[in-house]
């Protein structure tokens, strides 16, 4: 069997399985079948409604992304190349690794207030403490060896960066941005969920309020499948690319 067809036939699998389910449960207010959905997407897909939350939370999800895999990313490089910085800010990585997503969410709502730079912020600074810790050991795993050769043969600092350092580093940040994306786009809905009027996460507190199953299952898989294809398109490619020259 072709490796590429996998992954289709293993979601054709879990929904199988959720027809199955849905079919026993005999009630569509608990468990909707999956061509149940089918008119209430095409709904609000025409309506604009599910565009327009759609966009709105992938627009925060790229900001918080790119927010966080550029800090995170300083900051594990820096903590992995020097042990004195990395002794004085360890204990600060372990407590933001442990504070609840949650409790962050609230205070810089708390602090900042119901806003967008507050939502993006919150999301930012739980990913930021994931992101450094993986950098962190990959700035640990750089070959001496190649720093030595580029000391030799002395590369300047742009150069050492983009042919020694980089190169060793991609497949950390392949994988942190791969963990990066599942866990943002997460901790945005619940943004969304407890302050925003926009978005998956506030259209999900909405039909949570009127106990509409459906309509929770609408706007969660439409964004489910938007992450999917981010996956199977962008992230995963990179990340065999990134790898190959350890195999190569």
């Amino acid at each position: 069997m072709d490796a590429r067809l996998a992954p289709f036939l293993s979601l054709l699998a879990l929904m199988l399985l959720w027809s199955v389910a849905a079919l026993l449960t005999q009630d569509p207010q608990v468990l909707p079948t999956p061509w149940g959905l089918v008119p209430r997407f095409a709904e609000e897909a025409a309506s604009g409604e599910l565009a327009r939350h759609l966009s709105t939370t992938i627009f925060r999800v790229l900001w918080a992304f790119g927010l966080a895999m550029a800090f995170g990313v300083i900051l594990g490089f820096v903590m992995g190349r020097h042990r004195g910085i990395n002794r004085w800010l360890d204990p600060w990585l372990v407590v933001f690794l442990n504070l609840p997503a949650l409790v962050v969410i609230v205070l810089c709502y708390l602090w900042i207030g119901l806003t967008e730079a507050a939502a993006i912020i919150a999301v930012t600074l739980n990913k930021v403490p994931n992101v450094a810790t993986v950098i962190r050991e990959g700035a640990r795993a750089l070959d001496p060896k190649l720093d030595a050769m580029a000391h030799v043969y002395r590369m300047g600092t742009v150069a050492r960066l983009r042919h020694v350092i980089l190169p060793q580093l991609a497949p950390f940040i392949a994988a942190a941005a791969r963990s990066g994306v599942a866990i943002i786009w997460k901790i945005v809905l619940v943004v969304e969920f407890l302050g925003r009027s926009s978005g998956i996460g506030f259209q999900i507190h909405l039909y949570f309020q009127l106990f509409d199953v459906g309509m929770v299952l609408v706007y969660s898989l439409s964004f489910i499948a938007v992450m999917l294809l981010v996956e199977w398109v962008v992230l995963q490619p990179w990340e065999r690319k990134t790898n190959r020259w350890r195999t190569a």
